[in-house]
């Protein structure tokens, strides 16, 4: 039986070569990248991009974009990892938890959009929540995540490592412009009536993410049962390998949650912590991981059961 050819556009960057180190020692694929002399090339690009079964796009949006538009080869499939396609018709969100349909969804896509690192957490916790009408999509929600610096890709990397003895290191808040591209991304996904607040921050630890996002009990217009919340997304993530849902007893022993937590892993943890006047949703994962790499061979898993 012919091993399917999976070719990665951009195998430099930080996600690229997360998933070429997840996939070369693989035997049920073919793997397939473009040394350094030709992978700047457009016709060799272009030839690669349509002489393979699934290409994994590992570059920045624009350079997504372009490499769609050279794929005249109707058999391809193509996963994205960039953020170029996430809300573009014709596209299959790779989240495969956030529906019971979504696996087979994404099984038999041809075009597959990974979900940003951020957006995981989010909407891993709003989607479930807001369709159950536990709490209502209308509320002004306030996301707060802190990731490490490699989420900022090759850039971010180089100056915090550099730096690595100054201040800066420890804590920077960015996307201050309030125009953060994962803001429509989590609106749409989560069903929200408009897009959260969204306060990301980078720190001065190299990968994994704590997202959170606050309720304040006074300012939602149906009661806010902790019980009712915990059971929800403990059902919904019920049957995953790769979402849990910290129990009620474990999250109540702690003050204190661990970013990095979850490394080296394509786990998320989920949990509610809350007292009678607020409740806090958080979320931990790798953002190299679940949120990048690992939801790029997830979903190429999915794809190769067809």
């Amino acid at each position: 039986m012919t091993k399917p050819v999976t070719f990665i556009d951009g195998d430099q960057g930080t996600t690229g070569l997360q998933i070429h180190s997840r996939l070369q020692a693989r035997s049920d694929i073919t793997l397939i990248t473009l040394p350094d002399d030709r992978r700047k090339k457009r016709a060799e690009r272009e030839k690669s991009l349509n002489e393979c079964d699934i290409a994994i796009l590992c570059l920045p949006d624009e350079a997504a974009r372009e490499a769609v538009s050279l794929i005249s080869n109707p058999s391809v499939r193509i996963i994205d990892a960039s953020s170029a396609h996430r809300l573009s018709e014709g596209w299959t969100y790779g989240f495969p938890e956030l529906t019971h349909d979504q696996p087979m969804a994404i099984s038999t896509a041809r075009k597959v959009s990974n979900p940003g690192c951020y957006p995981t957490g989010a909407v891993g916790l709003l989607y479930p929540l807001v369709q159950a009408g536990l709490i209502p999509p209308d509320y002004p929600y306030v996301i707060s995540a802190v990731s490490g610096y490699s989420g900022g890709e090759r850039q971010a990397i180089e100056r915090f490592e550099k730096q690595a003895t100054s201040a800066e290191v420890a804590y920077q808040a960015y996307g201050l412009k309030m125009r953060h591209k994962h803001v429509p991304e989590i609106q749409y996904y989560a069903g929200l009536s408009a897009g959260p607040l969204f306060l990301p921050a980078y720190a001065g630890f190299r990968q994994g993410i704590l997202l959170t996002v606050p309720l304040v009990h006074t300012q939602i217009p149906v009661s806010i049962a902790t019980e009712q919340l915990h059971a929800c997304l403990t059902q919904h993530y019920a049957s995953s390998r790769f979402v849990r849902v910290m129990p009620s007893d474990e999250s109540s022993a702690l003050d204190r949650l661990d970013p990095q937590k979850l490394n080296g892993t394509d786990d998320m943890e989920l949990a509610i912590f809350s007292d009678p006047r607020q409740t806090v949703l958080t979320a931990v994962l790798d953002n190299l991981g679940k949120g990048a790499a690992g939801a790029a061979v997830r979903n190429l898993d999915l794809m190769l059961q067809v």
